[in-house]
């Protein structure tokens, strides 16, 4: 009878423990953690605070909040949004499993949007000031803190293209397209995803009415380029999205 080989566990580690470690979480080539040899790892791991559970609907951080730590998602979806002066609420961006929230507080101390999970998720608490001496020590993970807060930075600046220059469907459909190409870079597919957002999110984040998205979902749908089904969404024809985006072909 052959007999089962023993897990192998480092003494006094459990077995929670090490399925919370940075080495065994699946973000980990999209996170901080990307390129990092394992004694680097090791090093990240001892720092990090805690595995923080959030609800759905519960806020992470709210504007003004002190800042003490980053947080990288490591499993659901987040939306961090602005209050206008009017009281109105700004949806300013869509995070998932393997980015980082948080980056808005490092100039000044204090959180500059609110943070709401869209499902039940899961982030790692990463202290900064810990993290700030590792970063000093090791430029591997220096550099790549830098590539993340670059890639936040052109998300932003997609952002405000779309917002300006972008007719309704150009918006809808890079929304779309982007999305796509975020979940396949973790790993799921990148045709067919949930919409973890409601309508009137989206809207609210392109500048657009509820029935405005709904509208172009249908005219989508229509055109053969999406499957709807509630918030499931299949791309049936990513190709003529990403043109509709690039504004090099036009729909209906």
């Amino acid at each position: 009878m052959i007999q089962a080989l023993p897990s192998l566990v480092l003494p006094g580690v459990s077995v929670e423990a090490l399925r919370a470690r940075c080495s065994s979480c699946s973000m980990h080539q999209l996170c901080l953690p990307m390129g990092l040899d394992t004694a680097d790892m090791e090093r990240l791991d001892q720092i990090i605070g805690r595995r923080r559970k959030v609800p759905r609907g519960a806020t992470l951080f709210r504007i003004g909040d002190p800042f003490a730590s980053l947080y990288a998602i490591r499993l659901g979806h987040f939306k961090t949004f602005q209050v206008n002066p009017d009281g109105a609420e700004q949806i300013t961006g869509f995070q998932m499993s393997g980015e980082l929230l948080g980056m808005d507080a490092i100039s000044t101390d204090r959180h500059h949007c609110n943070s709401i999970a869209l499902e039940d998720s899961e982030v790692c608490e990463i202290p900064f000031g810990s993290l700030q001496q590792l970063l000093v020590d090791m430029p591997t993970l220096l550099r790549h803190f830098h590539r993340m807060m670059s890639q936040e930075i052109t998300r932003e600046q997609s952002v405000m293209l779309l917002l300006g220059n972008m007719q309704a469907t150009q918006r809808f459909a890079a929304f779309l397209v982007n999305l796509s190409s975020r979940y396949e870079a973790r790993g799921y597919s990148a045709t067919t995803f949930q919409l973890r957002m409601t309508r009137e999110e989206i809207g609210n984040y392109l500048g657009l009415t509820i029935e405005s998205v709904s509208r172009l979902l249908s005219k989508f749908k229509k055109e053969g380029m999406l499957r709807v089904s509630n918030r499931e969404i299949e791309l049936l024809n990513p190709a003529m999205l990403k043109a509709i985006t690039a504004g090099t072909r036009t729909c209906g």
